[in-house]
């Protein structure tokens, strides 16, 4: 079990664990309508990113894997987080234990690859590691740029959820690929 997200690298991104260096930045993304839109539509406020970095630290050891703060590589500068974990939604139907991969890149670094690239490092890193058969994602279908993240990672839209709030999303699954 790992007790911290492990350092991942492409030429262009890092990929590290988040730290509290990480709140203004987080709270920043998190507060941008570009950002939102399709993830819930509302702001964080500064205890709901602050919760948010306390359970991306927490999933590492509990579960062996979680989210990455993705950075430039030449910059260091915070480009957005990508991951997996198993937050226990409130959905119908239920995701089981299947590890759910979710992505969020700020605004200025939007429409560059950077989560496409950033996803396919985690899960080249998740098929190598982790025992799961598949992994899932949640996408407003309304959110274009995302579907095609999912489509170009190897992820098929599968079934129409509810979440408790009653909004619905697609669920699209991913077959572990066998190295």
């Amino acid at each position: 079990m790992l007790d911290s997200a492990p350092m991942l690298t492409s030429k262009r991104l890092v990929l590290r664990a988040h730290s509290t260096d990480d709140f203004a930045d987080c709270l920043a993304m998190w507060s941008d309508p570009a950002v939102i839109e399709f993830i819930g539509g509302k702001a964080s406020s500064a205890a709901e990113v602050w919760y948010r970095l306390l359970r991306y630290g927490g999933l590492w050891p509990m579960l062996g894997y979680g989210y990455w703060a993705i950075t430039d590589r030449a910059s260091g500068a915070f480009l957005g987080e990508a991951g997996l974990a198993d937050f226990k939604r409130e959905i119908t139907p239920p995701l089981g234990d299947i590890p759910e991969t979710g992505w969020a890149v700020c605004s200025a670094a939007q429409g560059q690859g950077i989560a496409t690239e950033a996803m396919q490092m985690i899960l080249n890193w998740s098929d190598q590691t982790l025992a799961a058969g598949s992994t899932c994602c949640l996408i407003d279908t309304s959110n274009i740029a995302s579907v095609r993240v999912a489509e170009k990672l190897g992820y098929v839209a599968d079934i129409v959820a509810e979440f408790a709030n009653k909004n619905k999303v697609m669920i699209y699954r991913r077959q572990r690929c066998q190295t």
